[in-house]
């Protein structure tokens, strides 16, 4: 089979190298792909957005499944696109990927069909939304209505914090259209946990759980990122709290989804939060996360190509999808200053023998050496029969690993390991 990839992070990484374990997979395109991505598969400088020529490339080559990795392509509809002219896709069609390219779509969504989540309000001028802050509970959470890279979603820690929230995504359009409306929501508190689901729209296949860490500096301080790293399983994701996500958040969502004409074919990713009245939805996600990926499909035991095809297919409740009874550590290896200003083209050297453990985000072949390119440009990630273990593995991968401006959390996992403690 000939199989293309759209998309060119650390994600597309840890999926194209999964990918490669199945015998039919005789060649990989990732479109665009990245410089260390093209150790396994072969890059085309196609952007990810570029549905016109994804679409292309795919008929001219002949392309027997496409995988459709980011948010942007999926939300523009280019598994739409791809479907018209008689190609296979794992990833949902644009009017269900809605789910997460509207946060108003979603919230309404939930609101409509009695699935956890905060209280909120929409709103679409400033004047408005300003005039409901004055007597809104604080902390607030504010939240462009379309995609923003990840970065749309400001928690205000005081009134002025959200005045200024606001004011940033709407008056000065930081995130451009994706803020011409705003939702405000309630500050929910507990652990967060993250779920990726395979779903072919009738049956939803749970994967292993995970924690992501978001803020820049050890200790949860400096700014919010895009993941400085992952640990799956989630201790707080317990058999209790599975079950209930199960009955009243992921099947209740396909269902309100197929009601609504939207019926949604891929990966789900459901964002939670364990509050005192049990699970809510923070956030979906119409796709792998990442880097919750990058600990997620390590540890993934049944072949992922034949799951996507029948997820593609609709043959999930006929298909076995396995998981280890292990733990797996991702680190993130980012350029100092990340996710602010940062120094690019700084050599990176990764001994042969951890490549295998390695997932490429931001970086480019320069004079045929790798160079840092982006703010996270590596994810190290490691699997072991304990947290413990695979935390010690990682971390020793990484002191192995050098770039210049290298830059890692010190404490990934360290709430993980506490929490396993109490148990």
């Amino acid at each position: 089979m000939k199989i293309l990839v759209v998309g060119g992070g650390g994600r597309e990484h840890a999926i194209i190298k999964k990918l490669k374990e199945n015998p039919k997979a005789e060649k990989i395109y990732a479109l665009p792909g990245n410089g260390g991505i093209a150790r396994d598969a072969e890059c085309v400088n196609i952007g990810a957005k570029d549905i016109d020529s994804i679409v292309t490339f795919a008929y001219e080559n002949r392309i027997d499944y496409a995988v459709v990795a980011p948010d942007d392509p999926l939300v523009l509809g280019c598994v739409d696109a791809l479907e018209a002219h008689g190609i296979p896709c794992f990833g949902p069609r644009a009017n269900a990927a809605i789910i997460e390219g509207s946060k108003v779509f979603s919230k309404n969504l939930m609101k409509k069909y009695g699935i956890p989540t905060a209280a909120y309000e929409v709103f679409d001028s400033v004047d408005p939304a300003l005039a409901y802050l004055e007597n809104a509970p604080i902390p607030a959470v504010i939240k462009a209505d379309g995609l923003a890279l990840g970065k749309g979603v400001i928690i205000a820690q005081t009134r002025e914090e959200a005045y200024d929230a606001v004011r940033t995504i709407m008056s000065e359009r930081k995130f451009g259209a994706s803020g011409d409306r705003i939702v405000i929501e309630e500050f929910l508190e507990g652990p967060e946990v993250s779920v990726l689901a395979f779903t072919d729209g009738n049956t939803v296949v749970p994967m292993v759980s995970s924690m992501d860490h978001k803020r820049a500096l050890d200790c949860d301080k400096g700014l919010n990122t895009g993941g400085m790293g992952t640990i799956a399983p989630n201790p707080f994701y317990t058999r209790d709290i599975a079950r209930r996500c199960r009955d009243e958040i992921f099947i209740p969502t396909v269902k309100a989804m197929n009601a609504e004409g939207r019926t949604f074919k891929g990966c789900l990713y459901f964002g939670l939060m364990i509050t005192n009245d049990g699970p809510k939805v923070i956030e979906y996600n119409c796709r792998f996360g990442d880097p919750e990926t990058q600990v997620v499909l390590p540890l993934m035991k049944s072949d992922l190509l034949d799951t996507m095809i029948a997820v593609t297919q609709g043959r999930l409740a006929e298909t076995s999808v396995e998981f280890y009874d292990k733990c797996a550590a991702c680190v993130i290896m980012a350029s100092q200053g990340y996710p602010e200003h940062y120094e690019k083209g700084y050599e990176i050297t990764i001994p042969e023998d951890e490549a295998e453990h390695v997932y490429v985000a931001g970086a480019a072949l320069k004079d045929g050496a790798l160079v840092n390119s982006g703010g996270r440009v590596l994810g190290v990630t490691r699997t072991a029969p304990t947290l413990k273990e695979a935390l010690e593995l990682a971390y020793g991968s990484v002191r192995r690993i050098h770039f210049a401006n290298a830059y890692y959390r010190k404490d990934i996992g360290k709430k993980a390991l506490e929490a396993g403690d109490k148990e």
